[in-house]
């Protein structure tokens, strides 16, 4: 699949086949994407604990809690829990001295000296602010993003499902007091077609993006937009002419009750 496709089929699919196992090398795949993302000063905080429900252990399965629409929780065969650790900012200033030698940071005779005397004193002085929710959250999506790219090459569904219950997961699954969850992503053998309905309702082009000043709207091309079509990056708009036959099936097929939300 080329990458436009996938970034196009990128929609939640919250239907998973949950006769289905996932073979653990199509996650790992994903992680080795997440691991490879962009994150700034390279302290890499996305961290993530993988739930295979065919083998993990009651306890561990118990402490899954997402308020809404739980039966995808329920039915998937493999639960990513992606987390922020807050502790892999007090290691900025080994992960700075790396990426200067790997030629990626500065420039100049002087360089390690201004990493020494300059950078990472600034740094330390932000330590406990930059553990905080903001700039980790930012770059863990990018490498959660890479992640369900790699699902989707796969021919793998993904739904990211929220959670207030953050701190009690937290504790369910004995991660360490450093840590905090950002969401639950489902991942399995999608029951449903990958349209999922069709292309999901998106605010005008125009009016979230725009170009040199904030009163003038980025122009939106006709052509790109056509273009972007024909590779199958925008598809048909949502709800496809089938959809709610599809969900009736689905609620059948797969032993589900009532309206799905919650």
């Amino acid at each position: 699949m080329e990458l436009r496709e996938a970034i196009g089929s990128r929609r939640s699919i919250r239907f998973l086949a949950p006769y289905r196992p996932v073979e653990p090398e199509k996650i790992q795949r994903m992680l080795e994407a997440a691991r490879l993302a962009s994150h700034w000063g390279n302290v890499q905080s996305l961290r993530a604990l993988v739930v295979f429900r065919d083998s993990a252990p009651q306890q561990t399965l118990d402490a899954l809690q997402a308020p809404i629409a739980g039966f995808q929780i329920r039915l998937a065969p493999v639960v990513i829990v992606w987390y922020v650790e807050t502790a892999a900012v007090d290691e900025q200033s080994d992960r700075l001295r790396e990426l200067l030698g790997a030629g990626a940071l500065g420039f100049g005779e002087g360089k390690r000296d201004a990493l020494e005397n300059q950078l990472i004193p600034i740094f330390d002085s932000l330590r406990e602010g930059l553990k905080q929710p903001g700039l980790n959250e930012i770059d863990c999506g990018q490498g959660i993003a890479q992640a369900t790219l790699m699902a989707v090459e796969q021919g793998l569904g993904c739904c990211c499902l929220g959670t207030p219950h953050g701190e009690p997961i937290r504790k369910g699954l004995g991660l360490p007091d450093t840590c905090r969850i950002l969401l639950l992503q489902t991942v399995g053998y999608p029951a449903e077609r990958p349209e999922a309905g069709g292309q999901r309702p998106r605010q005008p082009f125009e009016r979230i993006f725009q170009m040199n000043t904030y009163a003038t709207p980025f122009p939106r091309s006709p052509q790109v937009v056509a273009e972007l079509q024909s590779e199958k990056m925008l598809q048909a708009p949502a709800p496809l002419p089938w959809r709610e036959a599809e969900l009736d099936y689905l609620k059948k097929a797969l032993g589900l009750k009532g309206h799905g939300l919650i």
